[in-house]
């Protein structure tokens, strides 16, 4: 199948040849519980996509929304699952300033993670220590 297709395709199966979800069960089930709109309307999993639709999703609290350049029945490559869609201007400022926000919140955190390392644990034993006496 020729990635720049033309002919209407499951949003679901969309979802999942484009790489917006990792598999096609989980693509279905965010169609399902309500976090795809097709041209601003909740949509089923059967509902067929088209070039030219605008899909909006929502992924943990980043909210996507692309334009459909083509479709495909089988998922593809990454390169080839980038020419099937545009991300919108304002969708793609609002990821990168989501991600920058998230690297900022990781640079406050002990080591980056919640998950102390050696050297963490050790500063934290030597504080409680001293706390003790």
């Amino acid at each position: 199948m020729d990635p720049a297709g033309e002919e209407p395709v499951r949003v679901d199966v969309w979802l999942w040849a484009a790489r917006l979800a990792k598999t096609r069960p989980l693509a279905a089930e965010l169609v399902r519980g309500g976090h795809v709109e097709l041209n601003d309307q909740r949509v089923k999993p059967s509902k067929e996509v088209r070039p030219g639709d605008r899909i909006a999703l929502v992924r943990g609290t980043l909210r996507m929304t692309v334009d459909v350049r083509a479709t495909a029945r089988r998922r593809v490559s990454a390169p080839a699952a980038a020419l099937l869609y545009d991300e919108t201007p304002e969708s793609r400022e609002a990821r990168e300033q989501a991600a920058a926000e998230r690297r900022l919140a990781g640079e406050a955190e002990p080591s980056g993670g919640a998950r102390p390392t050696k050297r963490d644990r050790r500063r934290l034993d030597q504080a409680r220590r001293r706390g003790r006496g």
